[in-house]
């Protein structure tokens, strides 16, 4: 109900009486506000000084204070809807914020200066009262620190005395970003069906991303995940619109008065949690949720067209099933009142695990009926799995540092797979999801560059150190090597430990280290291995190990695995090796030494092969002598199905990678896809297809390209034509790993030239084409990406046109991302570069999808070098993103001295400084590998295809 407007001149008086008081949230917020409309323009007597110089030289906040809670008071001033004043030029959009916060904090040892931090933020009206006195504590100054510490200092004029408690009032100001972060606008546009005419109109929203150090952009904090502490939130914002946040919501009520324009949230505390967790939104969203008088309320926001066209409703039905899997596997309950997913047109991640309140892209959470494809649910239920994960690791249990972060993310990515596999078992996808992760990980992780996994404490310091972490080391390699200490101590023991773990950490922060003594007090084997010791090996230490075992004496030894063979480290790891024969049952060895060293076990009878790592369990990779490597590729031309799947396609994987690292012939790894033939499984296809990118981006642009393209032609017709009869109908086969070998089957066979894909893509886009006027797409979902993309491939300006008129006029998030990609396959180069220039313009890609688009191009050959130029041409707008991929992603195809140079050159002087140690040391090896390896890989498809054309 509104309040009454005579006691609003009550609540202006009591503002500056009762500010720091328990009863301070609803007379405060009235107070602000009146403040705020009149353009709160307030003046502090308090000097304040702003410096480029550091405090004493450390990076982190001192431990001298610690805050309990935060009462925070927030005015957002966006427009949902633009208003078109009459005369007056000038939109009614304020891109602005305004508010105050109270922090209680308890002082553990005296001094007389408080440190916390603010970014871009005017700070005022600070004021400092020791809560068990009541009285004020005089401010001498305050200074803000715009260097890389962020620090605000306010220095006392008297001592702020051990075991007291005490708290800091301030006022700020600050603006809405247009960069997707801290707190920031996002647009996205609406059907207008209030006219005869259906019109597109445009609305605005604003959302919060504050990992991992925005908060102390949006309020002066100790942002710092260490010093945890609960938020209470009023948000005062503009009548039609939607508040959310961590906590529950209690209102909309209005502030009464003469201004009807305002209305206020008041939200619950939150848990007790760190500083980047804390989140709202506003907005004219709405929701999907749970009956009255479910215990836990779950609602999934969106866009209303979305809501109500039922796009939620998948999300909606499987996050419960999630969360409960999560309840009994962590005998834990989940703690908050309720569960919030809200989808964003624009988040730079692809979700944010805020407690209470879990922002996605629309991508990530929308899931179209007939729109997105079948598969496009596996892609949501492991997004929402990964998030829901985070509710336990991450936010019950946080990291103390961001050296740890691996124990937030690699858990929840490890966590995943289960649930996944739990509540949709007919996706079968747990392989494939733990395949894909090995990979990622095991790629980055073969750069000298790498890092360990979890770093020391004084190497990550600076925001640009913390944003480093979120890579595929923490969120890969993580997961991995948890799935290699689980099936060493067994997976009830790892469960107990990591149950026992949460309840004893729970609300509070751990390092590694703690997780460590809870696994080894749970294995039963007391005396097997100590994990502490054997774990640090993992994950201090970059990189990982080759195991290279010759059957003939058993000479088994171990090395750090580099893609550039020039490359040094004494990095040694205790090894658990599974192992099989063809004629012996699984078994298993430690190799706790470099070696070479004996082992009896593996020198092989008979002449039979033998097969290590099985499963892939092993955070490393297996390397033999050729008898063994001719052995197992004789065993999978023969009888494939005697290996174990998952070994299929790591083989493959294995054998090309030590290929590029030159530890074995290139042509033992091509020798390798010839079984192919006669392969329908993914995995294998997979691994197969994605090393060979590595030869495509190499080669694509020379002679050895005309010969590879034949032999892949002929390699996958088998496969395209098992699928053939599902594809030329527009249907597809009901198992899922059939539907990923379908699409794979599709790009390997148009992208090298098979007439009949060729002709069938051409025919379907067509025929779309033809039925627009009917709004009629026949594709099928499922087919719909691959099928676009190379038909634009395939066709010229009047494909590609319709592709881009289609993808402006959509507002389905899945087939917009669809047709995004499909654009950037077109091999006309003035189209693609077209599109580029519209990546620099908002309202045509968003920013959060300016990086993917412009490494789709960078992907096409065609495209490359155009990508190339284009990014060093405006390097400031489109790093805004994810520098990182970007340059990795646009440099892929680097293989020459020159491009080196050029890269060289770019990486040291480009503002801001692009992250590219990566990219140019891939460039060295590529230049290296290419020189070494481009005749022998020439004379050996030509072989091959000799008799194929």
């Amino acid at each position: 109900m509104p309040l009454k407007p005579g006691l609003s001149k009550f609540f202006a008086v009591a503002f500056v009486i009762l500010t720091v008081s328990s009863i301070a949230g609803m007379i405060s917020l009235i107070a602000v506000f009146k403040i705020q409309l009149a353009g709160w323009n307030a003046t502090s007597p308090i000097p304040t000084t702003t410096t480029t110089l550091s405090p004493p030289p450390i990076m982190r906040l001192p431990r001298n204070l610690i805050p309990e809670s935060y009462n925070i008071f927030i005015k957002v001033e966006l427009y949902t809807r633009i208003v078109e004043v009459v005369n007056v030029t000038t939109p009614n959009q304020t891109l602005s914020f305004s508010g105050n916060s109270t922090v209680n904090f308890h002082c553990a040892e005296q001094t007389r200066h408080i440190y916390l931090h603010s970014r871009d933020l005017r700070i005022f009206n600070l004021s400092v009262t020791n809560k068990s006195m009541g009285n004020s504590i005089s401010i001498n100054s305050y200074t803000s620190y715009k260097d890389e510490t962020d620090f605000l200092k306010i220095e006392l004029i008297n001592t702020l005395l051990a075991g007291k408690n005490y708290s800091l009032f301030l006022a700020f100001q600050g603006e809405l970003s247009e960069n997707l972060n801290t707190l920031y606008v996002s647009k996205y546009t609406e059907t207008d069906r209030s006219s005869e005419n259906e019109t597109t109109v445009e609305r605005f929203l604003a959302a919060t991303n504050l990992e991992p150090t925005n908060a102390r952009s949006l309020f002066p904090c100790f942002d710092e995940p260490d010093m945890k502490a609960r938020f209470k939130l009023t948000v005062i914002h503009r009548r039609e619109t939607t508040a959310l946040s961590n906590g529950d919501g209690q209102g909309p009520f209005l502030i009464g008065g003469d201004d009807d324009e305002w209305q206020y949230t008041v939200f619950e505390e939150s848990p007790k949690m760190s500083s980047y967790l804390f989140a709202f939104t506003v907005s004219e969203f709405t929701s999907l949720k749970t009956p009255v008088g479910d215990v836990l309320s779950i609602q999934v926001f969106a866009r209303p067209e979305a809501t109500a066209a039922g796009h939620t409703k998948y999300a909606f039905d499987v996050t419960k099933k999630i969360l409960n899997f999560y309840e009994k596997h962590f005998d834990l309950k989940y703690t908050p009142k309720k569960l919030y997913q809200i989808a964003l047109p624009d988040l730079e991640p692809l979700a944010m695990e805020n407690w209470g309140l879990i922002t996605y892209q629309e991508g990530a959470l929308l899931y179209e009926e007939g729109v997105s494809s079948w598969l496009h649910k596996e892609d949501i239920v492991s997004i929402i799995a990964h998030e829901l994960a985070h509710q336990w690791f991450g936010n019950m249990v946080t990291m103390k540092w961001w050296n740890d972060l691996w124990l937030n993310e690699g858990f929840s990515s490890y966590m995943s797979y289960f649930a996944v596999d739990s509540v949709e078992p007919t996706f079968q996808i747990k392989d494939t999801l733990i395949m894909g992760v090995l990979h990622a990980a095991f790629e980055e992780d073969a750069l000298a560059s790498s890092r360990p996994l979890s770093a020391p404490v004084e190497e990550i310091q600076t925001a640009f150190d913390i944003h480093g972490m979120f890579d595929a080391i923490t969120y890969c390699k993580g997961a991995i090597v948890l799935r290699m200490l689980a099936d060493i101590v067994g997976e009830e023991d790892f469960n107990n430990g990591i149950r026992a773990y949460l309840k004893a950490f729970n609300g509070r922060n751990a390092e590694q280290s703690d997780f460590w003594k809870f696994i080894e007090h749970a294995k039963h084997k007391k005396s097997f291995f100590n994990v502490e010791s054997f774990m640090n090996e993992w994950t201090t230490q970059a990189g990982y190990p080759v195991v290279t075992i010759n059957t003939t004496n058993g000479e088994t030894y171990q090395k750090r695995f580099f893609y550039n063979s020039s490359a040094h480290s004494d990095s040694l790891w205790l090894i658990p090796i599974q192992y099989m024969t063809a004629i012996a049952p699984p078994d298993f060895h430690w190799l706790d030494r470099r070696g070479p060293v004996k082992i009896a076990k593996f020198i092989s009878k008979k002449g039979e092969w033998i097969l290590a790592n099985i499963n892939s369990t092993g955070y490393y990779r297996v390397n033999y002598n050729p008898e063994n490597w001719h052995r197992l590729l004789t065993q999978l031309e023969a009888d494939l199905d005697r290996i174990p799947l998952m070994n299929r396609g790591q083989l493959i994987d294995d054998a090309f990678n030590l290929a590029r690292a030159k530890q074995v012939n290139v042509t033992l790894a091509l020798n390798l896809t010839r079984f192919l033939r006669n392969e329908t499984a993914y995995l294998p296809w997979e691994s197969t297809v994605r090393n060979l990118e590595y030869f495509i981006h190499m080669f694509d642009r020379s002679e050895v390209y005309g010969p590879m393209q034949v032999y892949l032609r002929e390699q996958v017709k088998g496969l395209y034509n098992f699928l053939k009869n599902h594809t030329d109908n527009s249907t597809v086969p009901q198992d899922h790993s059939l539907q990923h070998n379908q699409i794979l089957a599709i790009e390997v066979a148009c992208s090298n030239g098979l007439p009949e894909c060729i002709a069938m893509v051409k025919e379907k886009f067509a025929d779309w084409m033809t039925s627009n006027s009917t709004k009629t797409n026949n594709i099928h979902t499922n087919l719909r990406s691959v099928i676009y993309c190379q038909a634009v491939a395939a066709g010229g300006k009047e494909e590609w046109e319709f592709a881009w008129e289609k993808f402006l006029e959509s507002s389905d998030t899945s087939e917009k991302d669809q047709l995004r990609k499909a654009l950037s396959c077109t091999k006309k180069t003035w189209l693609l570069n077209r599109y580029l220039e519209y990546t620099l313009d908002p309202n045509k890609i968003r920013l959060m999808d300016v990086a993917s688009t412009i490494n789709y191009i960078a992907e096409n050959a065609a495209g490359q070098a155009l990508a190339w130029n284009f990014i060093r041409a405006h390097w400031k707008y489109v790093s805004q993103g994810d520098p990182y991929t970007l340059l990795e992603g646009v440099t892929s195809r680097f293989s020459t001295k020159f491009e080196l140079s050029e890269l060289m050159y770019f990486v040291t002087n480009s503002e801001p400084m692009p992250p590219g140690n990566g990219a140019i040391e891939q460039t060295q090896v590529n230049i290296k590998w290419v020189g070494e390896n481009k005749d022998v890989i020439l004379q050996w498809f030509k072989r091959e295809t000799a008799e194929m054309e």
